[in-house]
């Protein structure tokens, strides 16, 4: 633990003394972050150009995935070290506090409260807010961070003796965006040992289109939906490559099951069990959260029993084992395909401008050899 706060922003001890602290929660990805409070993902990406933010949610779920990416740190009420937020933070090197049971979130509010010195200390949007991912602690108001230098003091020490005992393999790291590709090579990776391609379609641009395509019926309706993907697919992977010129990139093609880019299932019965009795505004509120799925107050009664019919067509008992990863690249090849041509046809732009990108293609879920010469046939 010592060694990893070692590789992440602090908060400077210095400026937390005249901080408030509020409460600890789990420290489920270390670093330090600073940022003005936001409750929802939308309000993230769109404070987030002009001000850091930290994301505050009684939980995480997928669709909050654009709010995260651009957020500073994640505070949750609820979860543990291995809920949805602490997992995709520390796969993107973000600071989250997790299962901070003590806080009291109340997105609709857009406020949260917690008693600290026997006191209830109320925070609200836009408020300014302090947390070190490595200890748990929360601070209420904006402490100073203190940035990881791989170049110069004990850490440089620790690296130049791994250096030396290591042997002769090479050392890459996870990374799905060129953000976070350029870190992994200042602290020395030599390549992307994997590169998660789920988290590109949960960004806010992408996830209309990754929804249409799963709720088309056809395979010309999917195609349609993936050709507006290839072009943003091609940037990030280009990006990639550019961060790691020279050094190898492992990028892995869709792995998760498709019913986690849609709304719940539990959440969209309760919708429909409500929706008979709903006034205008509640109707109003249903209409705006299921929005880029095609859902308006006028087509209430039709949309939302079409899309639980293909939210149940989707769900398993066990979806971990189920049908994803590559046996959703059987089903739908056209995925593959789209993921391929994004990846080669990056590699060669990146190219033609001197640099040097050395893709590999990782096909997830392997269960046998069929599977395999399935998915090698379409993306060589």
């Amino acid at each position: 633990q010592q060694l990893d706060q070692l590789l992440h922003p602090v908060l400077d001890p210095a400026s937390k003394k005249s901080l408030t602290r509020l409460a600890t929660g789990l420290p489920a990805s270390p670093g330090a972050a600073v940022g003005t409070i936001v409750f929802a993902a939308d309000d993230a990406v769109e404070k987030s150009k002009t001000a850091p933010v930290v994301l505050v949610r009684k939980e995480t779920v997928p669709d909050d995935i654009h709010g995260m990416e651009v957020s500073e740190g994640i505070l949750t009420s609820r979860g543990g070290m291995t809920s949805h937020a602490a997992v995709v933070c520390r796969g993107m090197g973000t600071p989250c506090v997790a299962g901070a049971e003590a806080f009291a979130v109340d997105e609709h509010k857009r406020q949260v409260s917690v008693k600290a010195g026997g006191k209830t200390i109320v925070l609200n949007d836009g408020d300014w807010m302090s947390l070190d991912g490595s200890t748990g602690e929360v601070f209420a108001g904006r402490a100073n961070t203190l940035d990881a230098d791989p170049s110069s003091g004990i850490l440089k020490t620790f690296m130049d003796w791994a250096d030396n005992f290591r042997g002769p393999f090479g050392v890459r790291a996870n990374a799905d965006i060129p953000r976070d590709a350029k870190v992994a090579r200042k602290f020395g990776a030599e390549g992307i040992g994997l590169c998660r391609t789920e988290h590109m379609f949960f960004a806010e641009d992408r996830i209309p289109h990754m929804q249409a395509m799963i709720l088309a019926r056809d395979e010309k309706a999917r195609r349609k939906a993936l050709a507006k993907l290839l072009p943003m697919q091609r940037k990030d992977f280009a990006g990639l490559f550019e961060a790691m010129n020279g050094y190898p990139v492992v990028i892995r093609t869709l792995d998760p099951p498709l019913h986690e880019f849609l709304p719940k299932r539990e959440e969209l019965m309760v919708d429909l069990a409500v929706l008979p009795y709903a006034d205008l505004k509640k109707k109003k509120d249903m209409a705006a959260k299921y929005e880029r799925l095609g859902v308006d107050v006028k087509n209430l009664k039709t949309r939302l029993p079409e899309l639980l019919h293909r939210v149940e067509e989707l769900h398993e008992f066990n979806p971990m084992l189920g049908h994803r990863g590559c046996r959703l690249g059987i089903t739908y090849p056209e995925i593959t395909e789209m993921q391929a041509r994004a990846i080669f046809e990056a590699a060669v732009q990146v190219t033609s401008k001197g640099v040097k990108a050395i893709p590999e293609v990782m096909i997830p879920l392997i269960g046998g050899v069929k599977e395999l010469e399935n998915q090698k046939k379409i993306v060589v």
